[in-house]
């Protein structure tokens, strides 16, 4: 139970705000328009992953459409009511929305739009959001979920300063994800020069050499466990094409959180992956089908797992070197071709037998260029941890200031 300062009211947001649900005219496709005097139309895409900010939207629409949406202008507030579930932005442009955000305004007498930001960011907002679309057995939010929640707020000049304290931790925060962007920016570069043999690093000058995959690597036998034959524990670690897709980096090490086999007594010796050994993921929702990950250093046994095409090089390489250079444009582009499905895509092991790798013959030269990227990806990663560690110290002054447990000096 939070005891808020006695100087703080308490008030619904159905008090001092007005909420209107956005509308779709329909069929969208028929009023979506590249005219620039087309009205922006604000998706859940077009809002940025740390920022409080819209500034700009990828789709426009045309007047006639605007007539039947909601308009929304700068300063207001949306929230998105399914996606994302009650995360705020403020706007800087004009536009419309779609019947996926609830409009927020005119609360301007009442509330510091910053100090309103991390308000209805707040984890006592979102718990009540929750509690009540649990209660109505919808799990969205809409207006009537939104107008009854209940806060405590203090003075505008108190908001105010809060509000500039937090954002200090938001600035921070932001500059470090923009840095982010552009180290990786910078690393996906020098990937596609390094592997693709256009930029040479100092001292390698040996030719590089053209190998068929089938020549290349040898298959390992795969399993097709489903999620609900995986657990936490357990003792071998089960490579899923899910996590090759969306968890795994180029190389796998103890660091990645790795399923475990709920039955292993059906694996056989013969099946376990070996360091250096190269698992493809074969099937995806998109292009990103044909997705790899190298064994690196992992202490536990690993087999492949369901939709893997699991590889052992017959030729001497470079610890990681495998695991950058196949998910590069040198060798990924080549999969188009092979790709089939509509709503899912994937690859066959025949249809990897015509692919070729062109790489470096001297192993040092593939070591040099793999630990040149694992540099770069290592200080990437110190930055992504730095930036989440700052996410958590904001978290908690937003739980300290939004209720008054801390005050700050006047």
């Amino acid at each position: 139970m939070v005891t808020y300062p006695k100087d703080w009211k308490e008030k619904t947001f159905n008090a001092f705000l007005k909420i209107k649900r956005g509308a779709s005219p329909r069929p969208i496709e028929s009023y979506l328009t590249s005219n620039i005097g087309g009205v922006n139309w604000i998706k859940i895409g077009d809002a940025p992953r740390y920022g409080k900010y819209i500034t700009s939207t990828e789709e426009k629409i045309t007047t006639m459409g605007a007539a039947h949406s909601v308009r929304v202008f700068p300063g207001d507030f949306i929230l998105s009511n399914s996606m994302s579930f009650g995360r705020p932005y403020i706007l800087s442009i004009a536009g419309c929305i779609h019947d996926g955000w609830l409009r927020l305004y005119d609360f301007q007498t009442e509330a510091d739009d910053e100090f309103l930001y991390y308000l209805l960011s707040s984890s006592y907002v979102q718990r009540q959001y929750e509690s009540f679309a649990a209660g109505s057995g919808v799990q969205n939010l809409n207006k009537e979920v939104v107008k009854n929640v209940v806060v405590c707020i203090p003075s505008l000049t108190e908001q105010k300063k809060i509000a500039q304290t937090l954002s200090s931790f938001d600035t921070y925060i932001d500059d470090l994800a923009e840095l982010i962007e552009k180290k990786r920016g910078i690393r996906d570069g020098a990937l596609e020069d390094l592997v693709g043999g256009h930029t040479r690093l100092k001292g390698y000058d040996k030719a590089w050499t053209t190998y068929s995959f089938g020549d290349y690597f040898s298959l390992l036998q795969t399993n097709t466990y489903a999620r609900d034959q995986l657990t936490d524990k357990g003792n071998i670690g089960d490579v899923h094409y899910g996590d090759v897709l969306v968890k795994y980096g180029a190389v796998l090490t103890d660091k990645d959180d790795i399923p475990r086999l709920k039955n292993p007594s059906c694996v056989k010796e013969r099946s376990l992956l070996k360091q250096k050994d190269v698992l493809i993921a074969d099937t995806a929702e998109d292009d990103a089908v044909g997705k790899v990950v190298q064994v690196g250093a992992v202490t536990i046994p690993l087999v492949g797992g369901l939709h893997t095409v699991a590889c052992r090089p017959n030729y001497e390489t470079a610890d990681g070197f495998l695991g950058y250079y196949m998910n590069s444009t040198s060798y990924h582009d080549q999969l188009y071709p092979y790709i089939t499905g509509i709503k899912v895509s994937s690859v066959s092991k025949k249809s990897f037998s015509e692919t070729e790798l062109y790489i470096p013959s001297d192993v040092k030269e593939q070591k040099a260029i793999a630990d040149t990227l694992t540099a770069m990806d290592e200080e990437i990663e110190a930055l992504e941890n730095e930036r989440d560690k700052m996410i958590q110290i904001r978290e908690g002054a937003m739980d300290d200031l939004l209720t008054g447990r801390i005050r700050l000096k006047a």
